[in-house]
């Protein structure tokens, strides 16, 4: 399955100063038994209605699962969350 995380910054949060260390904590997340790739793509546009980033993952439901509940999840929460404006998650096949 693939999982999307889609999210909009703060305005200001320079959210491309962190790029590489949310890419590093994501690919802490590669050796989670059940994610198979992830992917983080920045968006190219700067208007205003637009989403900042997009990280997909393909795993496993048990992999989905497993993710939720690592140490991984809870740092991407504790430290990115209160500059999260707005996201979307998204599952599908």
């Amino acid at each position: 399955m693939k999982h999307y995380i889609i999210v909009k910054f703060k305005n200001n949060y320079n959210y491309k100063y962190e790029i590489n260390n949310i890419k590093n904590l994501f690919d802490e997340a590669k050796k989670i038994d059940g994610i198979e790739e992830i992917t983080i793509k920045s968006s190219n546009s700067n208007r205003e209605n637009r989403f900042d980033l997009m990280i997909e993952m393909e795993l496993t439901f048990d992999g989905l699962q497993s993710f939720d509940n690592s140490s991984i999840h809870y740092d991407w929460k504790n430290n990115y969350g209160k500059y999260i404006e707005n996201k979307t998650i998204f599952d599908c096949d």
